[in-house]
């Protein structure tokens, strides 16, 4: 009798394991795939590119990441995450999503990753990521965002890459991103940011990235990098920058890598990277620039590639100090051969480490 009430209770054990598992996926959607992952309660929800016009509602309590790109969702509704409390990862790329409602998110504090990358959002709800706590990677790139609110990323203290590449963005507003003080990665590129607030990057001194390439800055006001203690590497590339000057680089301390690749810089003055002594690239090739005082590179003891070429030289006694130090230095100029001059007509096409410093004129 012992025997057979161990045996049966055995049976039993094994029948309500089964049942567990069985419910444990039983809410899985009917297009999609839900997989648990081997020794842990956790369900990975695959649902992508199964033709869903909607949020799945009937989810697996226990999903902890959940794969919905490319289908035709067209909005997020509140509470969309009640029933998944514990979901950790959310792709939700390439749908038709054009509205978020501020409470879409609520409730899901154990969200890590949020991906919403090409998609036809136009405004952000305010606040509408205040409840994702531990949210550490937010992907709202492709989309059609085209204001940044002070208060949009509240209570995001956690957050440390942002990438909002290809909106529409005209302006960075003061405190747009106060709240993101664990941020390290910050991508702007390919919008058309032509005006920066002196303030627009209060808050950032853990930033270590920061791309702004392909926007349409003209200027840079003083101070705007100021909070940016910890920045390592700023892309500036295919802007209209015409000038910087020592008070728009304060701040940048740290920088170890500067691109300024096709703007529009036609003189940079002589202490303009005087506060880089980290410095160990930069490139300021496609420019327009004429002449540069070889001192500026003095207080750059850790250069290593500086790129020139595509710039309009003025071979005369401007120069000098520059070709000086040319053939003093140590860094890689890439490519050397392509630093060529484009006047005065006598030194045209000579290549300017070629240069005899006494044969350099100054203008009539």
């Amino acid at each position: 009798m012992t025997a057979w009430s161990g045996e049966m209770q055995h049976l039993a054990w094994l029948m309500l394991v089964i049942l567990w598992m069985v419910q444990a996926v039983a809410g899985c959607p009917n297009v999609c795939k839900c997989s648990r992952k081997s020794g842990l309660e956790k369900t990975e929800v695959n649902c992508h590119k199964r033709g869903l016009r909607a949020f799945p509602s009937n989810l697996p309590p226990d999903a902890w990441i959940l794969k919905l790109g490319e289908n035709g969702i067209s909005d997020l509704k509140a509470n969309v995450l009640r029933l998944i409390p514990n979901i950790e990862s959310i792709n939700l790329e390439r749908n038709a999503i054009k509205s978020i409602h501020p409470q879409a998110f609520s409730g899901a504090k154990q969200l890590m990753l949020l991906n919403l990358y090409g998609n036809h959002i136009t405004n952000l709800p305010v606040k509408g990521f205040q409840d994702l706590l531990n949210l550490r990677f937010l992907m709202l790139g492709q989309n059609q965002i085209g204001i940044l609110k002070p208060d949009m990323f509240a209570r995001m203290r956690n957050l440390s890459d942002l990438d909002l590449p290809l909106n529409a963005l005209t302006t960075l507003p003061s405190n747009a991103f106060k709240h993101l003080i664990a941020l390290k990665v910050l991508d702007l590129s390919l919008n058309r940011i032509q005006k920066i607030s002196p303030k627009a990057f209060t808050g950032l001194g853990q930033l270590m990235f920061l791309n702004l390439d392909n926007n349409s800055l003209k200027t840079i006001p003083a101070g705007a990098f100021g909070p940016l203690r910890s920045l390592e590497m700023l892309v500036l590339d295919n802007n209209l920058l015409s000038t910087l000057s020592l008070s728009t680089m304060n701040g940048l301390e740290n920088l170890q890598e500067l691109y300024l690749r096709n703007n529009e810089l036609e003189h940079l003055p002589p202490d303009v990277f005087r506060n880089m002594a980290k410095l160990s690239q930069l490139a300021l090739s496609g420019n327009r620039l004429k002449t540069l005082d070889g001192n500026m590179f003095t207080h750059m003891p850790d250069l290593k590639k500086l790129h020139l070429h595509d710039n309009q030289w003025q071979c005369d006694c401007n120069i000098i100090s520059f070709v000086q130090w040319i053939g003093q230095t140590k860094a890689t100029l890439s490519p050397r051969d392509a630093l060529k001059c484009l006047s005065p007509p006598e030194h045209r096409n000579k290549s300017l480490p070629s240069l005899q410093v006494n044969k350099l004129q100054c203008p009539a």
